[in-house]
């Protein structure tokens, strides 16, 4: 939600600003569109696969309406599994949609503890597990990046293109104006876009990426220790351990 407020808040800035400069007609301008957007998705085509392309809209709409993880949450309930398999068994772990929720990777990784698998078997499966989702994050972030870096350098391109069709017919001096408009308006939707829509989503992609490997990082050793039928005490000194200070637990404080 912090996303879209923080998108809409800047987007209607640029709109308060561009009506408070006169008519906004002068800021639509058909070829500078395409020349920037069009451009931009072609030369970022080039980069990447066109299946990391695909999930790009589903993402950008996720990475809007995401809200930030809450690692001090996540370790207090491994805590309270731990605690509950401790005492009355591990299969009172099992199916139950008030501790999993939609939370794959947790209910994964219980499963495998269920099943009967060792600490050091939940931990490799899982790392791995956490290893491919966080890849695939990151190469959303390298494509978002890409994309901020066409994005300014096609309105350049664009920019070239308006002067070099202006000083080309500067014997009509009807054409001067639009050329001009040409020259400077896609240097204006680089920015826009690169600044506004690409650079920000990549920012915040990196950000969740990080978050989330910690959330993996306190399932998985989370699991292992109920896996190894540790003391949940132990479990809680463990998951502060690499928790920041604001997010510590005191389930037994």
């Amino acid at each position: 939600m912090t996303a879209i407020l923080g998108f809409i808040s800047a987007l209607a800035l640029l709109i308060v600003a561009v009506f408070l400069g006169g008519s906004p007609d002068i800021f639509v301008n058909t070829q500078g569109l395409l020349i920037v957007v069009l451009g931009t998705m072609a030369v970022t085509t080039i980069s990447f696969r066109a299946e990391d392309l695909k999930a790009i809209p589903k993402t950008i709409g996720q990475l809007l309406k995401s809200r930030n993880p809450d690692v001090g949450e996540a370790a207090e309930k491994m805590v309270i599994l731990s605690e509950r398999a401790r005492k009355n068994g591990l299969l009172t772990l099992e199916n139950d949609d008030d501790i999993y929720g939609r939370n794959i990777f947790l209910e994964k990784a219980m499963r495998l503890v269920i099943d009967g698998a060792n600490g050091d078997e939940v931990e490799h499966i899982m790392e791995r597990e956490a290893a491919a989702i966080e890849s695939r994050a990151l190469k959303m972030v390298d494509i978002l990046r890409r994309a901020g870096e066409v994005a300014p350098a096609m309105g350049l391109i664009g920019t070239l293109v308006g002067l070099i069709q202006m000083l080309g017919s500067l014997n009509d001096p009807s054409t001067i104006g639009p050329n001009m408009a040409v020259a400077l308006i896609t240097t204006f939707y680089g920015a826009v876009l690169a600044h506004f829509v690409f650079l920000p989503l990549a920012a915040r992609a990196e950000r969740l990426s990080s978050e989330d490997a910690l959330l993996h990082t306190i399932y998985i050793i989370g699991a292992v220790s109920i896996g190894d039928k540790e003391n949940p005490r132990r479990l809680e000194d463990k998951v502060n351990a690499i928790l920041p200070p604001a997010a510590q637990i005191r389930y037994f404080a």
